[in-house]
């Protein structure tokens, strides 16, 4: 979501014309894959978070930037996952139906009515760690399950389906699920990531052994919830081993 900022000279000196970065960020609570959303001040109509290029700043470094003011987390797994252009992005109605919702008054000719082309990133956070921050031009910044998300404004539907599209490829490719799991997990947790993300059931055992093979599982002790016969192993994701596989397969494709 761009803040909402009437006068046009200073937009314009300050960030890149015509073109914005939006953010899926997804988090996952109580086997719920979620994703964080904005709402205008005094209205009901929600955004994903967003914003506009700096003009002496790098396309991914205002990305970071951006999710830091929303999220309070630094280093996020990030993805670009698409660029929407439609001839129809341009939103000058909605700006200005969220510009009198605060008192203010709206020009149609401002920079921020114009069409933008946006480039779109998925984020993967740890659900637990992040510090939800509305920007200027909302009132809340909450956590929506994916299904059962509100009408979103401008082609923001399309862009979250679109995201999830691209989640759901990177799993194995890039094992990315990794990235919504605290530090410690049960097998079972990890399963359950990984339903939610796809919408269906996987075979346990299979599932396991996948995910074991991979060798870039540490076991750290059991989460003991009552009897011998109800314990689970806690796992890590070992970040050092999956680099170190990444680096092997590079080398030898390169071969």
């Amino acid at each position: 979501m761009q803040e909402i900022i009437l006068n046009e000279d200073p937009m314009s000196k300050r960030y890149l014309p015509n073109i914005s970065v939006d953010s899926v960020i997804f988090g996952f609570h109580n086997r719920q894959l979620k994703v964080l959303l904005l709402r205008f001040k005094n209205t009901e109509m929600y955004a994903l978070p967003g914003g506009f290029i700096d003009k002496g700043e790098d396309l991914e470094d205002s990305v970071k930037r951006i999710l830091l003011e929303r999220t309070g987390l630094h280093d996020i797994y990030l993805e670009q996952f698409g660029t929407f252009g439609s001839k129809q992005r341009a939103y000058g109605e909605v700006h200005k139906a969220v510009a009198e919702a605060i008192g203010k008054t709206f020009d149609p000719n401002a920079w921020v009515a114009q069409r933008f082309v946006t480039v779109c990133y998925y984020a993967l956070v740890d659900f637990h760690n992040t510090i939800p921050s509305p920007d200027p031009a909302s009132d809340l910044c909450d956590w929506f399950d994916i299904n059962e998300m509100p009408n979103l404004m401008f082609d923001h539907n399309e862009i979250v389906q679109q995201a999830l599209a691209s989640l759901r490829l990177m799993l194995d490719h890039k094992l990315v699920a990794f990235n919504l799991m605290p530090d410690m997990f049960t097998m079972n947790d990890l399963q359950s990531l990984y339903e939610t993300i796809l919408g269906k059931k996987l075979l346990r055992t299979n599932f396991q052994r996948k995910m074991l093979s991979l060798g870039i599982l540490e076991r750290v002790d059991k989460q003991w919830t009552g009897g011998a016969h109800k314990a689970a192993y806690l796992y890590r994701f070992d970040k050092n081993k999956y680099e170190e596989m990444q680096k092997e397969e590079a080398n030898s494709i390169g071969k």
